[in-house]
């Protein structure tokens, strides 16, 4: 009996552990994870502070947008092209004594030559021919040459002894007096008492450099005061009024110009009724480069005088003459003298390898004077002719 017993104390204890097991092991499964250790203490070891809900909140809350106003860009102020600088020109007075080393330079061989020949002890006729043939190299022409010869064998006896200074005074004289010391070299460029302003024509063949003298020539005009508007009728000429035009811009002289190919006559007529309208000084027109050869084109440019000639009278017809062209050149002035009164003469290329005896030949040739020079491809390297200066650069000192 008490075996009995025993076995069933037993029993109810073991039952008593096995569900003590089971009981443990749910609660086991119910209760939340452990949480991890802190990685680090606080202050003197301490646990660090853990910040209440309302801190956690706030800091988690995202910053509350301020309405952002949307304010429209100004358009950016278009930029202005500034316009380019007017050049000032050089004034033209004693513009060729300036000019004078870069005449002297390619001419002064005339000069020499002539200043060598003379200074032999003796003159005899061979000499004599020396001096001729030097001359008629440089251009001068046959009939000025012996005209020239002529004196000289006189002066030259009746001086007797012949010092290089002599000399060099003597050639001065008779070179000055052959080309024309007392001619009216004046550009007629003034406006008129009825407030028309002078016309100018300027004519000559292809090549010459017509178009650049006619832009120089502007230049000349306002150093000396004169207020200008260039007529760009050479309408032919691929690019010739654009060509004027930048050279008038330069100096703040305005251009009138027509279609390309369009008519030479009409373009230079309004020129010069743009410079009535303006109270323009000058009305500078440049006309096509026409081959002398071609009796059609010589007529356009009669016409293109007769038209402009309804505003009232031309005040000069320039003709551009290209100086190394030498003798060829007076074929050139004789056909335009034909067709249009020639008032004067302007000699490009002079700094080259022109003669300078051409100044002679064409003056005597058209019964007209050399009124302007070029020396040059500057800007301002169109100068006044000046008979004294020329020589001197001629002879050298």
């Amino acid at each position: 009996m008490e075996y009995v017993i025993l076995a069933v104390v037993i029993a109810v204890v073991a039952i008593g552990a096995v569900a003590g097991l089971v009981v443990s092991g749910r609660r086991h499964k119910q209760l939340p994870p452990k949480p991890e250790a802190p990685v680090g203490l606080g202050e003197r070891g301490t646990a660090p502070t853990v910040p209440s809900a309302p801190e956690v909140a706030e800091e988690a809350a995202p910053p509350t947008e301020e309405p952002v106003e949307t304010v429209e860009e100004a358009p950016a102020p278009e930029a202005v092209e500034e316009a380019p600088a007017l050049e000032i020109p050089e004034p033209t007075a004693g513009r060729l004594v300036r000019l004078r080393s870069r005449l002297s330079r390619s001419q002064n061989s005339l000069g020499k030559g002539l200043l060598t020949l003379l200074s032999r002890e003796r003159l005899d006729e061979d000499t004599w021919e020396e001096i001729e043939e030097t001359l008629l190299t440089a251009d001068v022409g046959v009939a000025p040459t012996q005209e020239l010869v002529e004196k000289l064998r006189t002066r030259v006896k009746v001086l007797g002894t012949r010092t290089p200074e002599e000399l060099r005074g003597l050639l001065h004289e008779e070179l000055v007096a052959l080309i024309g010391a007392d001619a009216d070299r004046s550009l007629k460029t003034a406006k008129h008492e009825d407030d028309r302003p002078a016309v100018v024509l300027v004519v000559g063949v292809n090549g010459v450099g017509k178009t650049t003298t006619s832009g120089k020539l502007g230049r000349v005009l306002v150093a000396d005061g004169r207020k200008v508007v260039l007529g760009a009728a050479d309408t032919f000429r691929a690019a010739a009024a654009d060509q004027l035009q930048t050279w008038g811009e330069r100096v703040g002289a305005q251009t009138v110009r027509g279609p390309e190919g369009g008519d030479p006559a009409s373009v230079a007529f309004d020129a010069v009724k743009e410079g009535i309208a303006e109270g323009a000084d000058t009305v500078l027109i440049d006309t096509a480069g026409r081959l002398h050869t071609k009796t059609g084109l010589m007529d356009e440019l009669g016409k293109v005088k007769r038209v402009v000639e309804k505003h009232g009278p031309v005040d000069e017809v320039l003709l551009v003459l290209d100086a190394t062209t030498g003798q060829n050149g007076l074929v050139q002035a004789r056909v335009f003298a034909e067709v249009v009164n020639i008032t004067g003469i302007v000699l490009t290329k002079l700094d080259g390898t022109a003669k300078g005896g051409i100044v002679v030949a064409v003056q005597r040739e058209l019964g007209v004077p050399v009124k302007l020079i070029g020396l040059g491809e500057g800007a301002d390297d169109l100068a006044p002719f000046e008979p004294a200066a020329f020589v001197d650069a001629l002879i050298g000192d």
